[in-house]
């Protein structure tokens, strides 16, 4: 039986995107692991030790090896490399990883910075929001297509592509609100639905104590609130 002090442990802030997809990949690989959330405006000096760069999420494994991932799509990687039992990898398929990864990259690339301009713009009420919206809409109608002849973005089931753009297609139906939920992306809207309305979202996305280094029972085991992946 593993102790609990040798599990991987994840800082982590509820909404950073980034923590959020990390957190979704280690939940649906079912990985026992210690979540820490962290104030960033009052950075442990344990996670700044593991990754001086002082950006969430880090994980850091101690056994069997030290390491230390800074990165949240290597953390998603490195959770469904040791398990995975949806196969969000798509392992049978040698192929499919580069594909995914290639989807992901563009729009942490690409739509992620038209995403920041147009919140920006209306944040403070620019003029040309709607040209900010169009250039995020590229990218959201390329989604909506795929997702006309798929119930996900890359075949009839998840995988490592629909959690790690989920957070930033959550984003951007919160910009506008009554604007999205009137836009010509119904398939989008249904497939975002599903996963907000879900369990394993839920349990992601609770509210947990802030972790401080000398008080350490805002530790939680992750595996504790892993009972349901529905």
């Amino acid at each position: 039986m593993t102790d609990n002090k040798d599990l991987p442990v994840i800082y982590s802030l509820r909404n950073c995107p980034f923590a959020m997809r990390a957190r979704m990949a280690i939940f649906y690989a079912q990985l026992p692991v210690i979540l820490r959330d962290v104030v960033l405006s009052d950075k442990p000096k344990a996670m700044l030790t593991a990754s001086p760069k002082g950006t969430v999420p880090v994980l850091v494994e101690i056994k069997p090896n030290y390491e230390v991932i800074e990165e949240s799509l290597e953390i998603m990687v490195w959770a469904f490399s040791k398990n995975d039992p949806d196969s969000y990898l798509q392992q049978h398929n040698s192929d499919a990883l580069p594909r995914m990864l290639e989807v992901i990259a563009k729009f942490d690339s690409e739509f992620k910075t038209r995403l920041e301009t147009y919140k920006c713009a209306k944040r403070y009420h620019e003029e040309n929001i709607v040209e900010h919206r169009k250039a995020c809409e590229v990218y959201i109608s390329d989604l909506e297509m795929r997702l006309s002849n798929t119930a996900f973005i890359m075949s009839s089931s998840p995988t490592i592509v629909d959690i790690a753009l989920l957070p930033f297609i959550r984003q951007f139906s919160r910009v506008e609100r009554q604007w999205y939920l009137q836009s010509p992306y119904p398939n989008l809207r249904n497939w975002l639905n599903n996963y907000l309305q879900s369990s394993m979202f839920s349990k992601v996305m609770t509210k947990r104590p802030l972790w401080a280094e000398l008080d350490d029972t805002a530790t939680i085991h992750y595996a504790d609130i892993n009972q349901s992946r529905k």
